[in-house]
Order: structure tokens, then sequence, then C-alpha cells
């Protein structure tokens, strides 16, 4: 997942002075556990790295295991383009009973970002369960989801669970690697049938403790279902120039002028904007957490033009990033020799762009902000769809509301949009509106996902998945 470790952490901390909070509960034991955690294990410890990993590999492992359960072969379609062998998934599929009703879609990707040996405490391939935690590339983002919805599909062929509504399962690769093969995307385009769904349930949403584990005496403060997300897109800004020698040198340099178009960009904040999210978000987290903040949150939720309230969440970097669209320099490159001119220079601006704008609607804007038509800005392929945020709708946000109640009794749960971006924002483009479940929790520090030493906690994971279980049956039955 690209999407929300900061922003969580904020919310988390949006949420402290919130009272009161519990610990979650235990989940009880039941005699599948022992199968869910080999199925965990399996999937965690099959390489699905861009680099050297295979998705399809994995994906292959995971139809074995819902095929020992009771699926038919006609259930399970595994997918790979003959360009990408190794980027394959896994779209399952368990028919419910009422046909009038539209399915519903569990969406989880299976890579995971690299990881060098050298730099881990413990082998980043090997799933070890230590001091209450399981470490391991991929063992929260985003295996320990899609390992949950493989046993909670195999535990309701097991039990003979007759599903009002069909449910589908769809394990894709590409998420983490912006210029890879997208699973997500493939099917959006490809086998829009295959997936279609009245609304999709994937990762992005979830809980955040006061700082510690609760298995180290830490609470979980806050559950987020994440309704909608930014859309990443990036872009490059060059300038050319004739260059010369660098003996004589002369104002007109393509550096400089490269520099004064990153230096108005840093200056620069797109305005405002509130989306359905975003409004509620700031509402229900800044009556919960008080204060002068928690007033200006309660503040820009009802008047998104006040300036007094914007200057003081502008402090906040992620509240200043979910009000707006933001773009910032990320890499340079310029020149072509220590004693000459440059001839050119460019930079790679990434964008997070507010739901409803086009990456053209951006690059049109960034133009105007640069406002040098030396200055060439041009859109990086990928180009991402307009990303779309769902609605609140009650028959998909009540149900997690009213298990979290029992599951996290006092803990607020807060709708909230994603600042960064998930696969959710394919299926969005075509028509099915993706929501990030709460359930499990994480640290604010971050757990480790996408660094080192990515852990999830295990007591999370298991709470995660008795949750899940309960909420599929609760749009089910």
């Amino acid at each position: 997942m690209i999407s929300g470790l900061l922003s969580a952490s904020t919310l988390a901390l949006a949420m402290t002075s919130a009272a009161p909070v519990a610990a979650a509960p235990q989940p009880a034991a039941d005699a599948g556990e022992a199968a869910f955690r080999a199925t965990y294990k399996e999937l965690v410890e099959t390489n699905t790295t861009l680099s050297s990993g295979s998705c399809t590999l994995a994906s292959e492992r995971m139809a074995a295991r819902l095929k020992a359960a009771g699926f038919a072969d006609s259930q399970l379609t595994l997918y790979a383009t003959p360009e990408h062998p190794k980027d394959g998934g896994l779209v399952a599929v368990l028919p419910g009973t009422a046909k009038a009703t539209k399915p519903i879609l569990l969406l989880a990707h299976v890579d995971v970002v690299e990881a060098k040996r050298e730099d881990w405490e413990r082998d980043p391939f090997t799933l070890i369960e230590e001091n209450g935690y399981f470490y391991a590339r991929g063992s929260a983002d985003d295996k320990s989801m899609a390992a949950v919805w493989v046993d909670t599909l195999a535990r309701f062929k097991k039990e003979g669970f007759k599903p009002k509504r069909t449910i589908k399962l769809a394990l894709t690769c590409g998420e983490e690697t912006t210029y890879a093969f997208n699973g997500a995307e493939w099917l959006a385009q490809n086998k829009r049938d295959l997936i279609d769904a009245e609304f999709a349930l994937n990762e992005g949403g979830g809980g955040r403790t006061d700082g510690k584990g609760v298995v180290d005496g830490g609470k979980v403060v806050v559950e987020t279902i994440q309704v909608g997300e930014k859309a990443v897109q990036n872009y490059r800004l060059e300038t050319r120039n004739p260059g010369g020698h660098s003996s004589v040198p002369v104002r007109d340099n393509a550096i400089y002028e490269l520099s004064d178009a990153l230096v108005k960009l840093r200056d620069y904040d797109f305005p405002v904007e509130l989306s359905e999210t975003t409004k509620a978000f700031f509402a229900k987290a800044g009556a919960a957490r008080g204060g002068d903040l928690g007033a200006a949150m309660q503040a820009i939720s009802a008047n998104p033009q006040d300036k007094t309230a914007e200057a003081l969440l502008n402090k906040d970097r992620t509240f200043h990033s979910m009000l707006r669209t933001t773009c910032v320099a990320t890499l340079l490159d310029g020149g072509h020799a220590n004693n000459a001119l440059p001839q050119r220079a460019g930079a790679n601006v990434n964008c997070r762009i507010f739901p409803g704008h086009s990456s053209e609607d951006i690059r049109t804007a960034l133009e105007s902000v640069v406002a040098d038509k030396g200055v060439t800005v041009t859109a990086v392929p990928p180009l991402r769809p307009i990303a779309k945020s769902p609605p609140l709708d009650p028959k998909v946000i009540a149900p997690m509301e009213k298990l979290a109640a029992q599951y996290f009794p006092g803990v607020p749960v807060v709708p909230s949009m994603s600042t960064g971006a998930t696969d959710g924002i394919f299926l969005a483009a075509v028509g099915i509106p993706t929501y990030g479940v709460p359930g499990g929790w994480g640290n604010p520090d971050g757990n480790g996902v996408h660094g080192l030493n990515e852990r999830i906690e295990v007591k999370a994971l298991m709470t995660m998945r008795a949750y899940l279980y309960d909420l599929v049956k609760a749009y089910t039955r």
C-alpha cells in the first residue's frame, strides 16, 4: 500500500484526547486458526518482489488452498499475460443464492516492496513470530489482508455457508510499483464482468494505537474507514539551452531556470478542497480532539474558505495534504560535463491529486505556477485515472461501524481519505466504489511498512481476521 501511513499516524494523534478508549478484545480461538496461520505463512514466504519474485506463484498457491477447501475449478480463475508471466493473480467466486443482488468484491495485492537481507535484522522472506509480532516483508502490507480474504472464503466453503450475495476475491500484482504491470487495472479494463460488484473492500483503513502495541500495554485509539484517495501522477519539468564553455558563464542557464521554477512550486499551495469524506473527517476528528487544532478542524469542515483555520491546519503536514492537491520535486538531473554550461536540466515532480481532477488539469496548473515558457511540463506515464471518492453509503459504512463498536468499544470510527494511493482507483474508474476496511491496527511509527523489519502485531492480525469474517457475513447474509 502507498497510501496513508503518515496520515493514519496523524489520525491517531488527532484522536488522542478522545474518551473513552479501549484495548482491543482478544478474538475467540477457533479450530481454523492453525489453517489460517499456514495460509498466511505460505503467502508471506512466497517472494513477490518485482525484481526476483512471482505473484503468479503466490496466486497459484492460494488457489490450491481454496480448491482444497472445496472450490471448483470453474470458480477459480488464474490469470497472467504473456508479457508479464510472473505478475499474475487470482479471481475466486463463491456464488450467492440471490441472483438479483450484486456481488461484493474482496481486493488485495500480493506484491511487496523490495527487501535486502543484509539490511534486515531477520530474513525478510521468513515469517518470524517474536514478542507478540509477526516479522517479514509483506507481513502487513498487504499479505495480511490477502491471507484473511483467502481464509474467509475457505471457512465459508468448509462451513457450507450459502451467501445471498455472491462473494468475489481478486488477488492482484503491481500495486507497489507505479510502472509495473498492474493486475487490478488489467482486470478492470479487460475482465470487468469477472470482478463486477456493487462495491469492493480493500486495504487503506484500519486502526492506530496510542504509540505502543496492545501487546506492550498500548490501546487502540482510532479505527478508520478509507473512503476515497488521491491519484498519483508524476510530471517532468525540463529546461533546455545551447550551453557553451563554462569559462564564459551567462545568466541564461538551464539549471538556474529550472531552479527558479522549482522555487515557485515550493512556495505554491493548491487551493483548499473538501470532499464528503474529508468534510466528515475534519468535523468528527476535530470534535473528538478538542483544543485549538480541533476547533480549526471543525471550522474548515464548516467553511473551506476559513483562512485562519487553514493556516493552523497547514502546520500539520498531513492535514495540509488532506486539504488539497500537493506536488513536490523528488528527482533532479542536469548538465553533461563539469566544464560546460548545461544544455538540459530536469526534475521529477510527484503530485497527489485531489479527487475529481485529471492529470491534464494539474499539468496545466503547474504550467501556470511556473509561468515560464522555457520550462516544459510533461506528464510521465503511466497516466492514472481521475480519483473518484465513493459515497458515504450507509449500506456499506453502517455494518463496519456496528462491528467496530463490538470489537473496539469506545473507540472512534472515522472516515478518511488516503493522501496516497491504492488499487481502488482502478476499480472506481469502472464504477466499482471501493472502501478501505477497519479491523486491524498498527502503531504510529508505521510498523516498518515499506521499510526495515516490517511487522504486524499477532493480536491485530487475528482480530482483523475475526472482524473481516464477520463483516463479509454481515454484507452477504
